[in-house]
């Protein structure tokens, strides 16, 4: 039985990619197809598809979730501020998220947080969140956070730069059109418009589903049974369209790829049987690991993981626990770069 340890290697800091390529299908692509593996480029992803196949895309948009404020509070001493920084993470009505903050010990329930032009109070407060109601509602809100707002940069990238106006571009795909995601479906951050137009041209076709990424998505592993693990849930939607677009495909021999694993997790948990997939909405909390039988997924675009990670995991069981440990290693040599802003692989087990 495989562990937690089994899932770890060292990445040195340097290979932690801090800013993607540009243009971005310049970035590099692993190609490891059945036994074989091949040093290319995401802008000659047109080399290993073919007329046929669907690229199945997440088209969920990353809200500029990191807030800054002051907590200004009435003590013996006089007026108190403190600056606090809020992630929001989950939406629970229009004018209410679940939110991480820093620092979280400054701030209890009955706190004002004064943001730029809005406020919230804070309502509940657990060991590693709080809950803020706000004091503008839907629509209203929505705009400030968006005209307030920075990029929710994954922790491995925050922690070494902040985010900047760049990252409201560099972190969106060029497909994005539903709100609601805190975490960037990142493989798809290596397309644009030409390339996308290029594959259609040649007869790849595409489709949309909608997971919103959570910040859940960073969470560690921490218990070394992974069986044990128990995964984040996520909101997503497979519409009708996009069910009859994967059946068709399946029914006309023609290979479904997921544009990364947020997409994959999302269709496989929309799976009904073998080869088949219905219109599905809903919270999905699937975790896919060594073992799972995939049902209608035969390949997956996907960045480079964190060591330890689901994800890693996920890709594992798509490929094979020994095969994967040699796709990362033949990573590590050609200096590849990991995780959000990284190069990516085309996996075809």
């Amino acid at each position: 039985m495989l562990t937690l340890a089994d899932f770890d290697f060292d990445l040195p800091e340097d290979r932690i990619a801090l800013r993607p390529a540009s243009p971005r299908p310049a970035s590099k692509l692993l190609v490891a197809q059945g036994d074989g593996m091949v040093d290319s480029t995401v802008a000659d992803l047109g080399q290993w598809l073919r007329a046929g196949d669907l690229l199945v895309l997440n088209n969920t948009k990353v809200i500029p979730a990191r807030i800054k404020g002051e907590r200004r509070r009435e003590t013996t001493h006089g007026s108190g501020v403190s600056r606090i920084e809020a992630t929001l993470i989950e939406r629970i009505a229009p004018d209410t998220w679940v939110a991480l903050a820093r620092p979280m010990k400054r701030l209890k329930p009955g706190d004002i947080i004064y943001f730029d032009g809005f406020s919230a109070e804070v309502t509940e407060k657990a060991p590693a969140q709080v809950t803020l109601q706000f004091d503008r509602s839907g629509a209203a809100l929505d705009a400030l956070i968006e005209q307030t707002g920075t990029m929710p940069l994954p922790p491995y990238i925050a922690s070494k730069r902040p985010a900047d106006a760049r990252d409201r571009d560099d972190y969106q795909t060029v497909f994005a059109r539903h709100t609601g995601a805190v975490a960037a479906p990142t493989a798809s951050l290596h397309f644009d418009d030409g390339l996308l137009d290029q594959l259609a041209a040649m007869g790849v076709r595409r489709t949309e589903v909608t997971l919103h990424v959570g910040a859940g998505t960073f969470l560690p592993v921490k218990v070394e049974n992974i069986e044990d693990h128990k995964m984040h849930a996520e909101w997503g939607e497979v519409t009708a369209d996009a069910a009859d677009a994967i059946n068709a495909t399946i029914a006309q021999g023609g290979r479904v790829i997921a544009l990364g694993t947020t997409a994959l997790r999302l269709i496989e948990t929309a799976a009904t049987e073998k080869g088949r997939i219905a219109p599905w909405v809903g919270d999905t909390d699937i975790f896919i690991r060594p073992g799972y039988e995939f049902k209608v997924t035969d390949g997956l675009i996907t960045n480079f993981h964190l060591p330890r990670s689901t994800l890693l995991m996920l890709v594992s069981a798509l490929m094979g626990h020994a095969r994967i440990q040699a796709i990362y290693g033949h990573a590590l040599a050609q200096d590849y770069r990991f995780f959000s802003y990284g190069d990516s692989s085309l996996l075809l087990p």
